[in-house]
C-alpha cells in the first residue's frame, strides 16, 4: 500500500509531516480515525489505510524501521559471469542462502532508472545537490511523470527476483529492445521454462486497474499497454523466429481485482493479468491455452533468443 513512490506514504494518509513528535503523531491518527470512519460518512478504504498507517509508524520501532525502510535506492545486486555473451543479473541474499536461481541476462528496470535520474536531476535543477535521488521525501515531492518511472523500475525488479526464485529450469532476459530506433520499445522479461515462453509486462500504475475487452483500464492508464506487450511480443517472435506461449501483465497485488485474471487470447497469444505475488504460480502452470515447452525444444528456443536478444 505504502512501497510506491505514486502511492501516498503513510505520514501522508496521517496528515502530518515525517518529523513531527509523537504525541502530535498520535493526535493526527485519532482526528484521521474519527473522520474516515465508516459509521461517520467516512470512506472504508481510506479508514483500512490510516489503520495500517498507523501499525506501521505508531510505535517508536515500527516508525525506526520504517523510516529506514521506505527509500527506494537501489538493492545490492551483482552481475555473475558472463554466459553466452550477456552478464548474468544477481539480486542481493544473504550468505546462507545457497538456492539455484534462474538465469537473468540484462539489466531489469536498468532503462527506467537511467531516465529517472536523468529527469531528477533536471527537475532539481542543473548543478544543484543531489545527495540522494531516492529520498522517499523528495521522490513523492517530484512530479509524477518522473515518480512513473522510478515505480516502473522498481515493479521490474521485484519481477525479476521473483522469477529468479524460480530455479535453474528458467531462464529469463530483462529489458530486451524490440525496435533499435526506439529505446523505450522494449520487452521488460522474457521468461523461458517449462511451461512455455511467455513477454512479461511489469507495471505500477500507481492505483486500482480493471480490464475491459482485453484491455487494462483505470484513472491512471494510458495508452493500451496489453496491446502493446502483444504486438512487441509478435516484433520478438518473428526477430527471433521463435513462438511466444503467451503474456503476463504483472501488477502489485493491492491494484487488481483478482490475484490471476486470464482474459483470452488477444491478437492471437494468451494474456493473463497477475498480482505479483501470484507471478511464481503462474510461471509454474502455465496460461489456458499456452503451449508447454520442454526437451529439445527448450534449449533450440533458448539458444534463439540467446542469439537474437539485444538489450535497451
Amino acid at each position: 500500500m505504502f512501497d510506491s513512490p505514486l502511492s501516498a506514504s503513510a505520514y501522508d494518509v496521517l496528515g502530518v509531516a515525517p518529523g513531527v513528535d509523537d504525541e502530535t503523531l498520535r493526535k493526527a491518527y485519532r482526528l484521521r480515525l474519527r473522520q474516515t470512519h465508516p459509521d461517520t460518512g467516512g470512506d472504508a478504504a481510506t479508514f483500512v489505510q490510516v489503520q495500517r498507517a498507523w501499525e506501521l509508524i505508531g510505535t517508536a520501532d515500527g516508525r525506526a524501521r520504517y523510516d529506514r525502510g521506505h527509500g527506494f535506492g537501489d538493492e545490492s545486486v551483482s552481475f555473475g559471469p558472463a554466459t553466452d555473451g550477456a552478464p548474468q543479473w544477481r539480486p542481493a541474499r544473504g550468505a546462507a542462502d545457497t538456492r539455484p536461481r534462474a538465469r537473468s541476462f540484462g539489466q531489469p528496470g536498468g532503462r527506467r532508472r537511467e531516465l529517472y535520474l536523468q529527469l531528477m536531476r533536471e527537475w532539481v535543477g542543473r548543478g544543484a545537490p543531489l545527495d540522494d535521488p531516492y529520498d522517499p521525501a523528495l521522490v513523492r515531492s517530484a512530479p509524477r511523470d518522473v515518480r512513473r518511472l522510478l515505480a516502473d523500475a522498481l515493479a521490474e525488479e521485484a519481477t525479476a527476483r521473483a522469477v529468479g526464485d524460480l530455479g535453474m529450469g528458467y531462464t529469463v532476459w530483462h529489458d530486451v529492445a524490440v525496435d533499435p530506433r526506439d529505446p523505450d520499445a522494449k520487452l521488460d522479461h522474457i521468461v523461458l521454462g517449462p511451461s512455455g515462453l511467455y513477454a512479461v509486462l511489469s507495471e505500477d500504475f500507481g492505483g486500482p486497474v480493471r480490464t475491459r475487452r482485453g484491455e487494462l483500464i483505470g484513472d491512471e492508464v494510458a495508452g493500451a499497454p496489453v496491446a502493446t506487450v502483444v504486438a512487441r511480443a509478435r516484433a520478438m517472435a518473428r526477430a527471433a523466429r521463435v513462438k511466444f506461449s503467451g503474456v503476463i501483465v504483472v501488477l502489485p497485488d493491492d491494484d487488481v481485482v483478482t490475484a490471476i485474471e486470464e482474459l483470452g487470447k488477444v491478437r492471437g497469444l494468451p494474456v493473463a493479468i497477475v498480482g505479483r505475488t501470484a507471478l511464481p504460480t503462474v510461471l509454474r502452470r502455465g496460461i489456458s491455452g499456452s503451449r508447454d515447452i520442454g526437451g529439445n525444444e527448450l534449449f533450440d528456443v533458448r539458444t534463439r533468443l540467446q542469439q537474437s536478444v539485444r538489450f535497451a
